[in-house]
């Protein structure tokens, strides 16, 4: 499933608080060759650059912000990425990973209580590489970004998720529902429900929308024969 992705980049990092001179630059993350202490703190710079995105969103976000969070210099930040842009490129690598990993991992869901567990577990490793990626996410999902290698990203990691859905929508036998418009659908609803479940504000218990997003993925797509009814909602 071909994800169309905009983002509106600007050139913040490159310039001087004052917006007068360019920052220095240094040599991009993905041609870099690590030793162990530099590996070390490349990730906590990636960390900490993964929970500034997700705080204040990728437009607000400044390398101030990520040095800070990181407690590093703006010389150690330029060491080791070129500019903002090249560390959010890092992050959607790692998360392009996840997501394509993830989406090999569901195997077929059978319409009885075994196949709800599956899903139950998948929906739950889904949140776990949202709640850690939500900001990298939705800039692919939200068309925030014109970076080629970023559109590139996105549209590999969804496009195998996708994929993986409509074999197990096929496999199911639901006749009903059309695997790619299904495939797109139940994606479309997982990712914002993900969204919705980590906003500010939101107390909503983790394992009630889990048990319930499982029990009407299942019952909805995959012909679900009354899972949910052996499971009381957020008591497992």
């Amino acid at each position: 499933m071909p994800v169309p992705i905009v983002w509106q980049s600007t050139n913040t990092e490159r310039t001087a608080m004052a917006g007068q001179q360019k920052r220095p630059t240094g040599t991009p993350a993905s041609e870099r060759d690590l030793r162990r202490q530099g590996r070390k703190t490349m990730a906590r710079l990636l960390d900490a650059g993964m929970t500034v995105l997700n705080d204040r969103g990728y437009h607000a976000a400044r390398v101030d912000d990520i040095v800070r969070a990181a407690d590093a210099s703006h010389g150690t930040f330029y060491l080791y990425f070129a500019n903002k842009e090249d560390l959010v490129r890092a992050l959607a690598e790692e998360c392009a990973g996840e997501m394509t990993e993830l989406a090999g991992s569901l195997g077929r869901v059978e319409p009885g209580p075994e196949g709800y567990e599956r899903l139950r577990s998948w929906l739950e490793r889904f949140h776990e590489v949202y709640a850690r990626y939500g900001a990298v996410i939705r800039a692919w999902v939200e068309n925030q970004s014109t970076d080629s290698e970023l559109r590139r990203l996105g549209a590999s990691a969804f496009g195998d998720m996708a994929a993986r859905l409509v074999t197990q929508l096929e496999e199911s036998g639901y006749e009903s529902v059309d695997a790619e418009m299904g495939a797109a659908a139940l994606l479309a609803m997982v990712e914002r429900m993900n969204y919705f479940m980590l906003q500010p504000g939101t107390d909503w218990d983790e394992a009630v929308v889990l048990d319930t997003l499982a029990m009407l993925t299942h019952r909805g797509f995959f012909a679900g024969q009354g899972s949910g009814s052996r499971i009381r909602l957020g008591q497992r």
